[in-house]
């Protein structure tokens, strides 16, 4: 009987979730796990902007990201404070477990069991417009990412995850051993031509897979809580079980 092999990925999926919830990442082969989300919009909508009075920027540099600091000050604060407080009481903090550090553009929530940064910048290739980036990065406590009360919190925030490797992997490595394997595995992979990294996709799983070598990256189309990027690694790990090389990798 021939078995479909989204069928096998999710069985292998399923298993690995449940062992990803039972227990931390491996810290032999994991240093370092964030999140990471994105947003953005026009300078001139941004409530510091005087019409008038204040030119739109034609280029990206460090005098008009410094300008951008002024002018998105009001949004930035908002969006900081709103979230000092949803941390706050939606994780029982007291004023000792947490900090918020504002310094335009950019701000930094400091809580006793992880770090967020927000940062504003003006895109490069259009300075008509900013990006704001959100990392959550520092967590030491993983069980803190399976409750309701902070995948309430951080819903829809993220559509990145990055995994530091402690050890390292090379690109090349990575490509031989997708490449090695039979097409119901589930797995396929692209690189350019200097292998400076690769895109992996796995049957299932909605998100880009991307290995640079030092990390593991997924990303995501749509955003989601913390919880439901981990749930997907999941189903990677579960994928990458195929092969004791790639399972190795990423623990």
């Amino acid at each position: 009987m021939t078995v479909d092999p989204r069928f096998r990925l999710a069985t292998r999926g399923a298993a690995v979730l449940l062992g990803v919830m039972a227990q931390d990442l491996p810290s032999e082969i994991i240093a370092g796990i964030s999140f990471t989300g994105r947003s953005g919009g026009v300078v001139k909508a941004l409530s510091g902007f005087r019409k008038g009075h204040h030119s739109v920027p034609d280029a990206a540099n460090a005098v008009t990201n410094a300008f951008l600091g002024k002018i998105c000050a009001a949004e930035l604060g908002e969006q900081a404070e709103n979230l000092f407080q949803k941390v706050r009481s939606g994780l029982g903090y007291k004023r000792k477990d947490l900090t918020l550090a504002l310094t335009p553009p950019s701000a930094e929530l400091t809580t006793k069991d992880f770090t967020v940064g927000i940062d504003y910048a003006l895109e490069e290739q259009d300075p008509a417009r900013y990006r704001v980036t959100q990392v959550m990065h520092g967590l030491r406590n993983g069980e803190l990412v399976r409750t309701e009360e902070f995948a309430a919190i951080f819903a829809a925030a993220f559509a990145e995850i990055s995994f530091g490797l402690k050890k390292g992997t090379r690109v090349e490595a990575m490509i031989d051993l997708i490449e090695a394997l039979d097409e119901e595995d589930g797995l396929t992979v692209s690189y350019p031509a200097d292998c400076r990294e690769c895109l992996i996709r796995v049957s299932g799983v909605a998100a880009e897979v991307r290995c640079t070598g030092a990390t593991l990256d997924m990303v995501f189309s749509r955003a989601g809580s913390p919880r439901e990027l981990m749930a997907e690694f999941a189903a990677v790990r579960g994928a990458f079980a195929v092969s004791r090389e790639l399972a190795g990798l990423i623990g």
